[in-house]
């Protein structure tokens, strides 16, 4: 362990990393620590017995600001995972003592090379090249590394916490907004930019949406009808760019989000681990910020107009997401139900009208709503507004189902009169017969 420390350049003597040549050197010693430590226990009793995540941090900071050493910050933070995962005790002192939070930060911001435009905003540049292969694997092992300090850190007490986790939320909503080198490398990156959003406080994931700047401003004021019909690249760009602001915020990383909440229902395994986060994620950003919660509003459930089709029938996420509310892991139809009820604003009425009773019977039960009315957390008044179309079938809804039926055919009208009167005096006989029981039992009663 001491001759690999030294090799790695991980010993408090070695101040800067000048010799190109060792690198390859570094990184292997890095790799070897990295095997070491995860398959021995005595190697992970040493790690704490030699400080070795105080030495990785030196490290870090050593190359923070070097060019062509993605390899060593990534093995470097790949052994910060390892030890804080293995050990909680690593955890805290990453947290408080070797004040990790800001400086994996930081080594995010470094692989994603963020500008800054406001406190909490940066540039996103959407015509700009992809991430290098290495500044994405550097970026997933940060992101892995910070899950670990921040796990226990749902509650903020101090205001410079508040302050960090704001940045950290900025980087992350920075990081929704990029792509990697691959499809599959870009999941993997927002996957573990979503798990770490989770640790985040929900107070702090304001920052997730932001206000249009001025050049944003004017271009969703430009309409469709004022581009020339021949434009139809730019009426695509004015369409999609619209679809991701509400109330003059830009929500672009929410619509981030929504998309990748949706791959992974498309998937159709793993739930569990691959689509609980992302649903607890936003239905915690809904019941906390009213904007983030219209938003989704609008695009999970949109004024009805078509309800000729069962609430799970169908290819929209609406449709996707009611079928997850009868799935058999209770986890997952819980947070799936849950999501959509929050969008309701948790009433009752409201949910039914998107879902059907049957549908939600597995929530009301457990919050004990079965008899209607709504929540225990305050929202809003505003009332939805029901489209013309809906308002029309209404009265035909079947309200267990969700959808429109047929009306039943009125089986009198296909009797003879004959037939009518044999039985309505069959009805009679049944009536006279029962109002005859109910008597001995009145008899029976006043008798005893």
């Amino acid at each position: 362990m001491q001759i690999l420390l030294r090799l790695a350049k991980l010993n408090e003597s070695d101040d800067s990393l000048e010799k190109v040549s060792e690198f390859p050197v570094i990184v292997e010693s890095l790799k070897c620590l990295c095997n070491i430590v995860f398959n021995s226990q005595m190697a992970q009793q040493l790690s704490l017995e030699l400080n070795l995540a105080a030495k990785l941090c030196n490290l870090l900071r050593k190359c923070k600001d070097r060019k062509f050493i993605n390899d060593i910050k990534c093995f470097d933070l790949r052994l910060l995972f390892l030890l804080s995962l293995l050990h909680t005790d690593i955890r805290s002192q990453l947290r408080y003592e070797l004040q990790g939070l800001p400086l994996l930060t930081q080594i995010l911001e470094s692989a994603f090379s963020i500008k800054w435009t406001d406190e909490y905003e940066s540039a996103i540049d959407h015509n700009g090249p992809p991430l290098s292969p290495q500044e994405t694997d550097c970026a997933i092992e940060a992101l892995k590394a910070l899950f670990n300090v921040t796990v226990d850190s749902w509650k903020v007490h101090k205001e410079s916490d508040s302050h960090q986790f704001r940045v950290m939320a900025a980087v992350l909503r920075h990081c929704l907004l990029i792509v990697g080198p691959t499809e599959d490398k870009t999941e993997e990156l927002h996957s573990n930019a979503v798990n770490l959003l989770s640790n985040v406080p929900v107070s702090c994931l304001d920052v997730l949406i932001c206000p249009l700047t001025h050049e944003e401003t004017a271009q969703e004021a430009t309409t469709l009808d004022e581009l020339p019909s021949d434009k139809t690249a730019e009426k695509e760009t004015v369409l999609k760019k619209n679809t991701m602001v509400y109330n003059g915020m830009n929500m672009e990383a929410i619509h981030v989000l929504l998309s990748f909440m949706e791959k992974r229902i498309d998937k159709g395994s793993s739930y569990r681990e691959g689509l609980t986060p992302v649903l607890s994620l936003l239905t915690e950003c809904s019941r906390a910020h009213r904007n983030i919660r219209k938003f989704l509003k609008d695009q999970v459930l949109p004024p009805l107009r078509d309800v000729t089709n069962r609430p799970e029938v169908g290819s929209t996420v609406r449709n996707k997401l009611v079928r997850l509310m009868t799935h058999v892991d209770l986890g997952v139809k819980q947070i799936a139900a849950e999501f959509l009820f929050v969008l309701c604003k948790e009433r009752v009425d409201s949910l039914l009208k998107y879902t059907g009773y049957g549908n939600a019977a597995g929530l009301l039960a457990a919050r004990g709503l079965l008899a209607g009315g709504r929540g225990d957390n305050w929202y809003s008044e505003d009332e939805d507004t029901d489209t013309e179309e809906y308002k029309n079938a209404k009265p035909n809804i079947n309200l267990i189902t969700g959808h429109l039926e047929e009306p039943m055919p009125n089986p009198i009208d296909e009797m003879t009169e004959e037939q009518k009167e044999y039985e309505a005096m069959k009805l009679v006989n049944m009536l006279d017969k029962l109002s005859r029981r109910a008597d001995v039992k009145d008899l029976h009663q006043d008798g005893g």
